[in-house]
Order: C-alpha cells, then structure tokens, then sequence
C-alpha cells in the first residue's frame, strides 16, 4: 500500500517552503453540509488552497478522486499540460445522487510526491 499523506494546519508549519509543499498537494472537499436524497449534489475537489501547483512533463496531479467511505464515487484523470503547463490548482465538480448519510473524503496523486487525503467531510441527507 502507497503511503498516504494528509493534510497539516499551515499555521503550525514554521518553514515557508513546508507549507507552500504541503498545501499544494492536499486536496480540500468543498459542499454543503446537508443534501436531499435522490437530488443532484454537487461537490467541488480543489487540489491546493492558497498554493498552486507545478503541471510539467514529470510533474502534476495525475488524478482526483471523490470517496464516501471506503466507496470510490469517482475519479478525474489528468495528462500533463491540461493547465497549460503552468502553476495552478487542479478543481473538479463530481455531481453525485446521495441516498443517505456521506462522510466523503478526497484524495489526489502527485506525479512525484505520492497520494494525498483530505479531511473528512460529513454530509447529512434529508428526505
């Protein structure tokens, strides 16, 4: 099994050059907090928060995906170049039909820094 890397509060990061490295590889869920069942959501997975990242030849997101547990909901496939090969942070919509309760997560791999996971974000689906 690859390693996993997670997430670290840039605040408690003392060193600049940590914190650009750290940010621009974690991918971060972004919803809302409560769906109704049988309706489309929508969640947006944005790889870096105040960091962009490299899109070169040996270098880059090679994919996004969304979780709900240990059930993969989807996944966005990158090549290099897709950003134009410039500094930027990867977003994706997945638009999903939740059925009941989510806790989704994110992970994202960086062709040269590995898997990346997000928090755990915990979506409440209404009737």
């Amino acid at each position: 099994m690859p390693k996993v890397n997670r997430y670290v509060d840039i605040d408690t990061v003392e060193r600049e050059a940590k914190k650009d490295y750290i940010d621009r590889h974690s991918p971060f869920v972004h919803c809302e907090s409560s769906a109704k069942k049988g309706e489309k959501f929508t969640v947006k997975v944005k790889v870096g928060n105040e960091y962009s990242h490299p899109d070169d030849f040996d270098h880059y997101i090679a994919y996004v995906q969304l979780w709900n547990g240990e059930t993969l909901l989807g996944q966005a496939t990158f090549t290099p170049g897709t950003l134009g090969n410039e500094k930027s942070q990867v977003e994706v919509d997945f638009h999903i039909i939740p059925q009941k309760n989510m806790t989704l997560t994110a992970m994202s791999y960086c062709t040269k820094h590995g898997l990346w996971e997000s928090d755990p974000v915990k979506v409440e689906v209404t009737e």
